[in-house]
This record gives C-alpha cells, structure tokens and sequence, in this order.
C-alpha cells in the first residue's frame, strides 16, 4: 500500500514508517508532501501525521506512533515501550520537557532525537532517511522486547566475572531475544 506523510521527517514520522513496515504493512511505499501543501497528496494514499488523516499527528490522544499501535491493535509491551520513548521526544521538541537524568525512556528519546536530528542533516530524501533510520529502531525495539522478557521470566543475567567482558551477557540476552521472539534454530 502507500501511505503519504509530510517531507522532513523526523521521530514521530520515521518511527511510524518503522512500525508500519515492521508490523502493519511490510511492502509499504512511503510518499511526501511538502509542509503546507498537505492538500495536493495522493487520495490512494493512507495519510498518517497529516491534519485530517485517520492516523493524525500528535495531538492529545498521542503521538502517531501510538494511534498506529492502538489501531492495529500492536498490544507487545517492547512497542508500547517504544511508544513512550517517542512520546518523551515529541514533548522534548514541543514544550519543552527535560527528563531527568534518571528518566531512562527520556534520555533516550533525548538521543534518538539526535540521531534523528543528524539524519535530515546528512539526507535530503525522506525515503533515506527511513531507511537508515530502520536500524535504530530494529534496535531499540530488541532492547526493549529482552528487557520485557528478562523482568517477566526474572531471569538474572550472567555478570563480567568470566573475563569475556559483555560476551556472557550477550549471549544470553540473544537467547532470550530469540525465544521471546518465536526464533528457533
């Protein structure tokens, strides 16, 4: 399917994309209107962090990230998780919200928001910017889903004590990421 957004995307509107490829629609083609012209999108196109569009952008009931996980009814707690992440960084950027320096989903959104920041810099096309920005979010959403498992399952993870530095504990945090997930070898 397509689905339109406006140009310069950033947080809110790559995250989206990320959820949308990731769980919704995996053959998702992504279109921009520039700000402003929101009116000339394409009608075969499912708008998302558009003023009218069904997924709008980040208002009081959330941001789009979270009316996209809600809609399609995306319940894993490693999304929800996320969903507050980027909700922190729609408040950093909109009224001023400062986490504080033991917020963790804060100061994370507070990097991501620099990573974000520094993509538009080094991209001109929004298509690009998603797409590099994918492994961020490939990435925190593992984070996030292990860490969900290792609280449910109190598992205790192996500590630095064998002289492998962090290759125990990520070792086990691998296997936990694959059966958490449904991976089997």
């Amino acid at each position: 399917m397509k689905w339109v957004t406006r140009a310069y995307v950033h947080l809110d509107r790559v995250a989206s994309p990320w959820l949308i490829v990731r769980f919704i629609d995996p053959q998702a083609q992504f279109e921009f209107v520039p700000w402003g012209e929101e009116a000339s999108r394409s009608t075969d196109a499912i708008g998302f962090a558009l003023p009218g569009a069904t997924y709008g952008p980040h208002d009081a009931q959330g941001t789009t990230f979270a009316k996209l996980r809600r809609a399609h009814h995306l319940d894993d707690p490693a999304l929800v998780t996320l969903e507050q992440v980027i909700g922190h960084g729609v408040e950093y950027v909109l009224h001023g919200f400062r986490p504080a320096a033991d917020d963790r989903l804060g100061q994370i959104a507070v990097g991501l928001l620099a990573i974000a920041e520094g993509l538009l810099l080094t991209h001109r096309d929004d298509n690009a910017i998603i797409a590099q920005s994918l492994p961020f979010y490939d990435a925190l959403y593992a984070q996030f889903k292990v860490e969900h498992a290792v609280e449910t399952e109190g598992l205790v993870l192996p500590g630095h004590g064998d002289g492998r530095g962090p290759t125990s504990k990520i070792d086990f945090l691998r296997t936990v990421l694959d059966k958490a997930s449904g991976k089997t070898d």
